[in-house]
């Protein structure tokens, strides 16, 4: 009898400590990747541009007014897409910036991307100082160096870098913040719209073969928003502030129909190469066309911001945002809201809709 009431107690104590675990958050889930890196823009950038001469800074109130950690560097309210992916992916933490990435940290992922970066490398200079895809790739391949150092030998670090997922996002600026900024940049007198999303791809194309060549295989690439919608396309180009700019959108349509087309080919074509394409051009689309159906009131207007659609510029520091900002699409002139992130970010998580990603979506990638 005595050795049945110990086994009982026993048993009651396990539960217990179950119980206490689970409730605490003792018995965390490892995330569905070991690794998430993040290449793009002022979209995605988490701080890497507050410390270096540039316009592009978003390290200052109003930015992050709804982010635990207040201003870092984000260009928005609150989350990113990438912040939300992250979420989804099952990180306890969001992937710090190259900046600020030190030591083992580095193992969970880095983010390179740069406010005002291109993949060409001229792109976004008017604004001063920021880190081009080619820069980032190269912060991506010391990165790289570190982890064969930690791990202990190529082998093991090429191993382990194939399982992690790779998000590459950048051609908003080669058009925002060159080919449709005539007064800084020839480009649009060099080539066509057609010729230009050719040339982008071609050098994007060597780029995203350097990650892969550095280890990279779960690779997704995100397609350019429509920068025609946005506030400040708005402000400048459109006669009722409302119209999408349609001639920057068919430009940047030329660019993701080739982007489409060169993940295809790297499949085909690289050994072990698993690449999907984000359509965030038509994930932007279905809230544009149905902002009641996702909760938005304001789709061409910026939260922040000065002048016409709050399109002129970005938000100043300490300017008053407005108070219902779920309700907008747009955070700023250029960036969406928080609210707009956490859609994007979900539906290329977890595709919605079958044209939301191609041939799977990251949920499906990271199983791979």
């Amino acid at each position: 009898m005595a050795g049945e009431v110990r086994r009982w107690v026993v048993v009651v104590c396990v539960v217990v400590v179950v119980v206490v675990l689970s409730l605490s958050g003792g018995a965390e889930a490892e995330p569905q990747v070991p690794c998430y890196f993040i290449f793009g823009d002022s979209l995605v950038d988490n701080g890497n541009n507050n410390n270096i001469a540039s316009l592009a800074r978003a390290n200052y109130l109003p930015y992050g007014i709804d982010f635990p950690e207040g201003p870092t560097g984000r260009f928005s309210n609150g989350k990113t897409t990438v912040d939300v992916i992250a979420e989804l992916l099952g990180f306890d933490n969001y992937i710090p910036p190259y900046s600020a990435a030190r030591g083992e940290d580095i193992l969970k992922g880095v983010n390179y991307a740069s406010a005002a970066a291109g993949i060409r490398d001229e792109t976004g200079q008017q604004l001063g100082a920021r880190i081009t895809m080619n820069g980032q790739v190269n912060n991506y391949k010391t990165t790289v160096s570190q982890v064969v150092d930690i791990l202990g030998d190529g082998d093991s670090a090429a191993n382990y870098l194939s399982q992690c997922i790779y998000s590459v996002g950048l051609g908003s600026n080669d058009y925002l913040n060159n080919y449709f900024m005539p007064t800084y940049y020839s480009t649009s007198r060099q080539y066509t719209p057609e010729q230009y999303a050719q040339v982008l791809i071609q050098q994007y194309s060597q780029q995203i073969r350097t990650l892969y060549n550095y280890g990279a295989r779960k690779v997704v690439c995100i397609a350019v928003g429509q920068i025609g919608c946005s506030p400040n396309a708005l402000a400048q180009n459109s006669p009722d502030g409302s119209s999408c700019v349609q001639n920057i959108n068919s430009a940047i349509q030329l660019f993701n129909d080739q982007l489409k087309s060169l993940v295809d080919d790297f499949n085909n074509n690289l050994p072990g190469a698993k690449f999907i394409y984000i359509n965030a051009y038509g994930i932007f689309q279905d809230l544009i066309n149905q902002p009641s159906s996702f909760g938005f009131t304001v789709t061409n207007t910026g939260c922040c911001g000065v002048g016409r659609n709050n399109g002129q510029i970005t938000c100043l520091p300490l300017q008053t945002p407005c108070q219902n900002r779920n309700e907008y699409l747009f955070w700023d002139a250029f960036h969406p809201s928080e609210a707009a992130n956490i859609i994007v970010g979900r539906r290329s998580y977890r595709a919605e809709s079958p044209s939301d990603a191609y041939p799977v979506d990251i949920r499906r990638l990271s199983q791979l």
